[in-house]
């Protein structure tokens, strides 16, 4: 342990005499300058005349939500995907077969691009753009979809709906403990389902519907108003989670083939359909062999994003790891600072991960 500080210390001294023999010093004051840049996507308010440190925690934002949205769409595709592969249905299982090999043969970065270019060349310019009931747009430029415009009273809402949610959590525990004490089954699904949506749809209501839409429309050059989602945000969106899909797929048809075939069996004498079979009986055993490699695919996914740069998606490796570094000079403080963002990612997930897998553990008496 000590060779290692020394190592440390050593490695640290040496940078620092290095930066003054350029004649550079080694401090964040730069994050309080000017950026003087645009950033195309904000997900909070930012002008060329904000902050490094601002520019810095709009990368952090925008990093964050392709690693979320990410994550989402590639478990769902993924789990779709793996049970599929295990299908009677021979043609349903090979189509899915060549989408796995295929995706996770071809370099994530090629994948992106190949989004990419398709969306940027082949979609039509925005006064040809796709319409779908005049409400959602698809062009060259992006999605644009509407956006909500919440008036006063909405709060009574928000409170109805996790009023709703805390009255659903309490229900299940209570219907759980009935069930393991009587037998009797009660709806759980339906009831929840009915309450979280129910309460704050009868709020809504009765408050006046305090939401309104405001819709896109064709302006002289381009489209304007509602929510847009850039093409560079949705092709790496959709590129990250189709290459990690692929993985999850293959991760979740070997969970399952791990659970002995006596269990479909035992549940097949019983009586039960083969899909009950899988959600109740199959999928459960299998989410303890398919959650520490599950853990894995999200730090890639995560730590993939990083290529954004190469289609101009504004990330932290764009922001404070690029045009930051560019304007400054500070490679050393920006790498530092990108390097503990993607760790803190990381163990972030890597926490939650653990978190859960040791909650589906099996509880041996």
């Amino acid at each position: 342990m000590a060779l290692l500080f020394a190592f440390f210390a050593y490695i640290i001294n040496n940078a620092v005499l290095n930066l003054q023999a350029l004649g550079k010093t080694f401090s964040f004051d730069f994050l309080q300058e000017p950026a003087s840049y645009d950033i195309n996507q904000t997900l909070i308010e930012y002008t060329s005349r904000s902050s490094h440190a601002r520019a810095m925690l709009v990368g952090i934002l925008n990093t964050a939500l392709v690693a979320f949205c990410g994550v989402i769409l590639a478990t769902v595709l993924g789990f779709i995907l793996g049970v599929i592969r295990l299908s009677n249905n021979w043609l349903a299982s090979r189509i899915v077969y060549v989408f796995i090999e295929f995706t996770r043969n071809v370099p994530v970065l090629l994948h992106i691009l190949l989004i990419h270019g398709i969306m940027v060349h082949f979609l039509p310019l925005p006064k040809q753009a796709i319409s779908v009931g005049d409400a959602l747009f698809l062009s060259n430029r992006g999605v644009y979809a509407p956006r909500p415009e919440f008036l006063d009273g909405f709060g009574f809402t928000v409170a109805a709906f996790g009023i709703a949610v805390i009255a659903a959590l309490v229900f299940r525990r209570w219907a759980k403990k009935v069930q393991e004490d009587t037998g009797k089954i009660y709806p759980v699904f339906l009831i929840c389902t009915g309450v979280i949506i129910g309460l704050p749809l009868i709020v809504f209501l009765i408050s006046g519907s305090p939401l309104v839409w405001e819709m896109p429309k064709m302006g002289r050059f381009n489209l304007q108003g509602g929510v847009m989602m850039l093409p560079e945000f949705l092709a790496l969106w959709l590129a990250l989670s189709f290459y990690t899909s692929a993985f999850i797929a293959e991760i979740v048809r070997s969970g399952i083939m791990a659970i002995n075939k006596g269990q479909w069996e035992a549940a097949g004498a019983l009586g039960i359909r083969r899909n009950r079979v899988l959600q109740l009986v199959i999928i459960p055993q299998a989410l303890r062999v398919i959650i520490p490699p599950l853990a894995s695919q999200y730090l890639n996914l995560t730590k993939n994003s990083s290529l954004a740069i190469a289609i101009g998606y504004m990330d932290i490796v764009a922001t404070i790891g690029g045009i930051t570094l560019m304007q400054t000079g500070k490679e050393m403080e920006t790498m530092i600072i990108v390097l503990l963002i993607y760790l803190s990612f990381s163990l972030v997930i890597s926490a939650f991960m653990n978190w859960y897998n040791k909650r589906i553990a099996l509880v041996e008496r």
